[in-house]
């Protein structure tokens, strides 16, 4: 009995300082941003903070710039992910898988700041990329660095594995019986892939769109230094109006609008995907 009162009081004391944590580190500051966007630097209540994202065309435009490069990323990340998680997880053999992933997850051993300097380095005009090309004979190539193929390629490589690791988890519980009883009635191997492979790996995928879209979105790096001043992010006015122009109350209200904006998204693509939410955050 003695034992058992000891570890309640451990999971009530564990209990409350994940709550205590949650709070402190997510809840209050967000709340203090919530107060902030409705307020101007006097603290007195306005609605102006948010009529201005939609009075000014650079604001909204920026905005849905932003999302539909977000959806872009993740679609292409997932063309890619998909073929990919299936080879490591059914085809090679374990230890081989093993090593390619090791490969795959030295980014995030790095730090994006490194990864993104080194994308910066190969797509300059005296890059890497721009020897190998006037070495075989191809002298004349447009710009690749500060354009949106260099965005691109950027937020592929940060964020690809955040959408392969999903889907490679979804496949390792795919029974392989259910591919070998369709081989043998003479399916095709595209009509598997269709049928099969993707429906079974979609709480996976849709667990990798949200984590790809997401840091897409809020990314602030690889735009400010792959696309240049050409490139207008969403996270870069929120930067702008926080430590350039010091107009804390703007930018609270457009950090608001990023994270309700990315809410939507995350709760629309669960429902038309017809996935449990628990399900696809677990």
């Amino acid at each position: 009995m003695k034992s058992g009162s000891s570890k309640d009081l451990t999971i009530k004391i564990c209990a409350f300082l994940v709550v205590l944590w949650i709070f402190l580190l997510i809840i209050l500051p967000h709340l203090g941003l919530l107060y902030s966007s409705f307020t101007t630097e006097d603290g007195i209540f306005t609605l102006s903070n948010y009529l201005k994202f939609f009075k000014q065309k650079i604001y909204y435009t920026t905005f849905i710039y932003t999302f539909l490069n977000g959806f872009f990323v993740s679609f292409i990340s997932f063309l890619l992910a998909m073929p990919l998680a299936f080879f490591l997880v059914k085809v090679l053999p374990e230890r081989i898988s093993q090593i390619f992933m090791a490969i795959l997850l030295i980014p995030l051993g790095v730090g994006e700041l490194i990864v993104v300097y080194g994308w910066m380095i190969v797509l300059s005009d005296n890059g890497l990329i721009k020897h190998l090309l006037h070495y075989i004979g191809i002298s004349h190539m447009p710009k690749l660095l500060n354009t949106p193929f260099s965005m691109i390629i950027g937020f592929l490589y940060v964020s690809f594995v955040f959408m392969l690791l999903p889907i490679m988890q979804a496949l390792e519980n795919l029974d392989d019986s259910m591919i070998e009883a369709a081989l043998d009635l003479g399916v095709s191997k595209f009509t598997i892939f269709k049928e099969i492979v993707v429906p079974f790996s979609m709480s996976g995928i849709v667990s990798g769109v949200i984590m790809v879209f997401t840091l897409v979105i809020g990314d602030f790096l690889v735009p400010n230094i792959l696309g240049g001043k050409s490139a207008l992010w969403f996270t870069e006015i929120i930067y702008d109006n926080f430590l350039t122009t010091l107009n804390w109350n703007l930018g609270s209200a457009f950090g608001f609008l990023l994270l309700l904006g990315a809410v939507i998204v995350i709760w629309i693509l669960i429902k038309v995907s017809g996935q449990d939410y628990e399900r696809v955050i677990r």
